[in-house]
């Protein structure tokens, strides 16, 4: 038996064209308008952002259409905006150039240091297994047990992460369901680096992140650090969950005591709004 399908109608095809058109001038409108009003209100200042924005875009890897697209008019414009801040952080951090993606070795001793802690504290208390029972069905979730150098209290009990720590502000676990992924963003500020460990083995190359070209398979290094204001995405492509020590640490300065300052100052103007930055995620108590 055959079915034959009733035939679209003139009016869902108009329909659907108008919605198209409609999609469309939205999208041309949110890219063409904004920056012609600020070209014509606010001429110096535009054009002052906008080279600061291509210098600081231009550390991205590849330099493509799309990248730029995204940095200056999709979810990369409030890393634009705080550009002039963020080029002046790296000013601040001279003569420790930023690398964009570092190795272990790469930071003081110190550092290497805090990080081992929080790796140790994760197996010596199973931190896997105290959040399983957390996830169920949940997507992404976010666990923090320090937030920009704040105790964040909660039900599972890490007294290492709440101990007073000299370079590290941010310690959380991101936790990935089966089958999901982030799309391409940028993170906003460069005062500090992310350091993100994989704390359960895993055994499959469809889980990664990936920082501009530059592809960092969890199976072959649990251990990833970089500066998150560059283009990235995480992906769980596998039937497994992934977690993942989730840390902020300061970036390394001379002025360590200017850089602490400035993220304190951060912390404080940001917390009120910080379930924004977590939209996405499902936050664990």
């Amino acid at each position: 038996m055959v079915t034959i399908s009733p035939p679209v109608s003139a009016n869902t095809s108009k329909s659907e064209r108008n919605q198209r058109f409609l999609r469309t001038f939205k999208k041309a409108f949110k890219r063409i308008v904004p920056p012609l009003l600020a070209l014509y209100f606010i001429p110096w200042i535009f054009l002052t952002y906008l080279a600061l924005g291509f210098v600081d875009v231009l550390r991205n890897s590849p330099r493509t259409i799309k990248t730029m697209d995204q940095y200056f008019a999709g979810n990369g414009v409030f890393t634009w905006l705080l550009s002039p801040f963020n080029l002046l952080m790296d000013l601040f951090c001279v003569p420790f150039w930023n690398r964009g993606i570092y190795r272990l070795q790469d930071l003081p001793e110190g550092y290497q240091s805090e990080i081992q802690t929080l790796i140790d504290a994760a197996a010596d208390r199973n931190l896997v297994g105290l959040l399983e029972s957390k996830m169920q069905e949940k997507k992404r979730g976010m666990i923090f047990f320090k937030w920009y150098g704040t105790n964040i209290p909660g039900t599972v009990d890490m007294p290492e992460y709440h101990q007073p720590f000299k370079y590290i502000r941010t310690i959380g676990v991101s936790i990935f369901n089966k089958k999901q992924s982030t799309g391409e963003h940028f993170g906003p500020l460069r005062v500090t680096l992310r350091v993100l460990y994989n704390i359960n083995d895993i055994d499959n190359k469809n889980v990664y992140i990936k920082v501009g070209d530059k592809t960092h398979y969890w199976q072959e290094n649990k251990l990833f650090i970089f500066d998150d204001t560059l283009q990235h995405q995480s992906c769980n492509e596998s039937d497994a969950m992934r977690y993942c020590l989730f840390v902020d640490i300061l970036r390394p300065s001379p002025f360590p005591w200017l850089m602490s300052g400035v993220l304190t100052g951060i912390r404080l103007m940001m917390a009120p709004v910080r379930a924004i930055f977590y939209k996405h995620w499902t936050v664990i108590k």
